[in-house]
């Protein structure tokens, strides 16, 4: 970097001179940047100063989940040499996210990027989000080419109950092509991560899923349950689907209770810490991305708030949690 004052930052990258205005500065010392000078614009793709950098691989998806945060578009941009290029400059050891849409339904350009990433970068992880719906018996010897143990794959499941599951995701026949899926993600050696958001449609079931997961999908590694992120088709299902798990938290205190004894670490992901009660915040996460996350005024004496994920900053405070308190 050149110089910067509050409107403008100028850099010397290489020889190549940028300024970039804005009146809310903040250095991009170390970043890993996309610029599109005929646009005028840039694009941050790794932060250096954050544990949160995520590569948005798709916008298309083939589900439609009612709380979905990043509804599906039509069209798609490939953007995988500039991923390519960005994981190489990013910093060392760094956990890069790839999500979507659905990353695999661009399956043969992602492995190919995955293949070339570790090669170039051995150092780094991976966490993938995918709902597990397209792959085949054929891509177990793709997987197995590579270091499946630097990448976590977050896969998401609803409910035991397979009515239920296709329901909340809009597809029917999603759960069956999931569980063999899983299986098939299993032999290959993946770290599983299943991932279950809370909702009135399924906050009766997590009890039966908590059963289901430790008895017939025992390869998992961890279990997250999620609390609803109030954006995308959220915002819209939000007084439908929220569960105020701050005045009624026993359905995952049971799930969580039968996990646990069955071996299955579990994790809470977006709860801010007032809202579980005291003998469940251990398994609480800080999950929310820096660059999305806010506290509330009523956090401001919290002697807990630096161990709170805290909340996501379009949380709706007058139809959210009913008991927020300062501990």
């Amino acid at each position: 970097m050149v110089s910067h004052d509050t409107e403008t930052a100028d850099f010397d990258v290489n020889g190549f001179s940028l300024r970039v205005h804005t009146r809310h500065y903040k250095s991009l010392d170390g970043d890993v940047v996309l610029v599109v000078p005929g646009r005028g614009t840039l694009h941050r793709l790794i932060r250096a100063s954050s544990n949160h950098n995520t590569l948005l691989i798709t916008e298309q998806c083939d589900q439609k989940c009612i709380m979905c945060s990043q509804p599906p578009k039509k069209y798609h941009t490939d953007m995988f040499d500039q991923f390519l290029q960005a994981v190489a400059l990013a910093p060392t050891s760094a956990t890069i996210g790839l999500s979507g849409g659905e990353p695999f339904l661009h399956k043969a350009r992602l492995l190919e990027f995955l293949r070339k990433s570790q090669s170039a970068r051995p150092d780094i992880r991976f966490h993938i989000l995918t709902n597990g719906q397209h792959f085949e018996p054929s891509d177990e010897a793709s997987f197995k080419s590579l270091n499946m143990a630097s990448i976590l794959w977050g896969v998401p499941i609803y409910a035991a109950d397979r009515s239920i599951h296709d329901r909340i995701v809009a597809k029917q026949g999603a759960f069956e092509i999931l569980e063999r899926n899983l299986a098939l993600l299993a032999k290959a050696g993946a770290v599983l991560e299943l991932r279950t958001v809370v909702l009135n449609a399924n906050i009766t079931e997590l009890e039966e899923l908590a059963n289901h997961l430790t008895r017939n999908l025992r390869f998992a590694h961890v279990w997250a349950i999620m609390q609803l992120e109030n954006i995308g088709y959220a915002r819209m299902n939000w007084d439908a689907e929220f569960c105020d798990t701050s005045k009624e938290f026993d359905g995952i205190a049971t799930a969580v209770d039968l996990a646990l004894a069955r071996g299955l670490r579990t994790k809470l992901y977006n709860f801010p810490l007032c809202t579980v009660p005291r003998a469940y915040r251990e398994y609480c996460t800080l999950s929310i991305s820096d660059w999305k996350q806010k506290f509330l005024s009523t956090c401001d004496d919290c002697r807990l708030r630096s161990s709170c994920t805290g909340f996501f900053e379009w949380y709706p405070e007058n139809r959210g949690f009913s008991e927020i308190r300062a501990q």
